[in-house]
């Protein structure tokens, strides 16, 4: 299962980088240029970093697990992202 979610913000690679660094020291974490990828126990998050918008692809193999992959990604996202109470993260499913 997929989804994904394209969050307008200024600060996207900051971000990006923010979450790999933080995730990295309990679960696989890479970042290189304006990509980065998480490797949970319940599936991948993948990133992609642009100069106006961060987009996240979540990945897992059923749908609690995609669930509990969104939680986490959206959560921590907008606790590094404090300046911006705004921001919204819409999660689109995918096959």
């Amino acid at each position: 299962m997929k989804s994904s979610a394209t969050i307008p913000t200024t600060e996207a690679q900051r971000y990006m980088v923010q979450l790999c660094k933080h995730f990295g020291h309990k679960v696989p974490a890479t970042y290189e240029g304006h990509e980065g990828r998480i490797t949970f126990e319940m599936g991948e998050a993948s990133m992609r970093a642009s100069p106006e918008t961060l987009m996240i692809v979540s990945q897992a193999s059923d749908p609690e697990g995609l669930g509990r992959l969104e939680q986490v990604m959206e959560s921590h996202l907008k606790r590094f992202a404090f300046r911006e109470p705004e921001m919204a993260v819409d999660w689109r499913r995918g096959a």
